[in-house]
């Protein structure tokens, strides 16, 4: 008997028109259009809490919300609230406007103002810098000011685990750390505790998360609320070097990304995808206890999207083509260098033309003084 597919519905996302299947999400369609092309990748949304492989996730930060102009062919009057995209499904014919709208650019503003309400801004000191969400978000969205003026919450720093460091006081409670456990564990021993302001993710009576799979809640988190205690403080992100590796292993998928300092593995991680997401969660033995290259088969360098600071100096420039915004801004504000100048290496040439731009240098800034 011949399968019946499902009629396709067609959806236009800021003005591009795309066929999804029942069920997918605004967030979805977006995400559709960007891996169809790559140079639509700031059509998507930003998500704080969406995270596909989680299948309860989403909802919760407000980052996605978009305007729905048309609900659909059939209804096409407007939502009168924005909606958030991860959570809201498409109907045939509905029109989402979300890059192209002043009220869902105004609204993300906002929404990165009350994350970065009490969210401390120690980029300098968090392992998470470099590939944190929360860091671009805010840097695409964000606001140069804030209006808090209350002090900001904070928690002591306590272990919930072997492996596992928990900073409070970063924590933006998306509940990412909190479903993986859940999907990944037979018992899970964190989540969400109080209420309103008060509430925290931590463990119930200091109960420590002790499984094979723990590891995962540090790759899902969006900023540097959960860390690696095995890689705290050892080095920037974007001074090592990623790259792909899998092995035997019989209690994951042995897929991972080896994070080297040079010949040394300083950590490891699961795989992300585009979105930043984690397809096949891996185990403690994989990501703490197996830190050997000899113990990996190595499949190359991992691939990083160029407007990432992890991929500075580690790919040949005719294999990543630099964004568009910064070859037009170094044909703006620099000015191009004269190369015809002939080459000097002679000390003594060298000396004398350093004294007589210095001299020139003084009689300008004394020009500038006296006038």
């Amino acid at each position: 008997m011949e399968e019946v597919k499902p009629q396709l519905l067609k959806i236009t996302f800021d003005g591009i028109e795309v066929e999804v299947e029942p069920g997918t999400t605004i967030m979805q369609a977006a995400r559709k259009i960007a891996e169809a092309d790559e140079s639509q990748g700031h059509l998507v949304p930003p998500a704080m809490c969406y995270y596909k492989p989680l299948p309860v996730s989403g909802g919760k930060c407000r980052a996605c919300l978009v305007k729905v102009t048309a609900g659909s062919a059939k209804d096409p009057r407007p939502m009168p609230k924005l909606v958030p995209s991860c959570i809201t499904q498409v109907q045939d014919g509905m029109v989402v406007e979300n890059t192209t709208n002043e009220a869902v650019l105004d609204t993300r503003k906002s929404i990165v103002e009350f994350l970065l309400i009490n969210h401390p801004l120690d980029c300098p000191i968090c392992d998470q810098a470099g590939e944190c969400h929360l860091q671009d978000f805010a840097f695409e969205h964000g606001s140069v000011k804030t209006r808090y003026e209350e002090e900001r919450r904070t928690f002591d720093k306590i272990d919930i685990g072997p492996h596992v460091q928990l900073h409070m006081t970063r924590c933006i409670l998306c509940y990412r750390c909190v479903y993986t456990a859940d999907q990944i564990t037979d018992g899970r021993v964190h989540g969400v505790m109080n209420r309103g302001d008060a509430s925290e993710i931590s463990t119930y009576i200091e109960k420590a998360i002790d499984n094979d799979f723990s590891g995962n809640v540090i790759d899902v988190c969006p900023v540097g609320a959960l860390t690696d205690k095995t890689f705290r403080f050892k080095n920037r992100v974007w001074f090592s070097k990623p790259e792909d590796a899998h092995r035997d292993c019989d209690k994951c998928c042995g897929k991972v990304t080896l994070w080297y300092r040079g010949d040394e593995v300083i950590r490891v991680t699961a795989r992300k995808n585009t979105w930043g997401e984690v397809n096949d969660f891996i185990c403690n033995t994989c990501r703490f206890e197996t830190k050997q290259t000899s113990s990996w088969v190595l499949e190359g360098p991992t691939k990083v999207k160029r407007s990432s600071v992890i991929s500075a100096n580690k790919y040949r420039k005719d294999l990543v083509k630099k964004p568009d915004f910064a070859l037009k801004l170094a044909a703006t504000q620099f000015k191009a260098i004269d190369d015809t100048r002939p080459y000097v290496t002679d000390e003594d040439t060298i000396r004398h033309q350093s004294i007589e731009n210095n001299d020139k240098a003084n009689h300008r800034s004394l020009a500038a003084n006296n006038n």
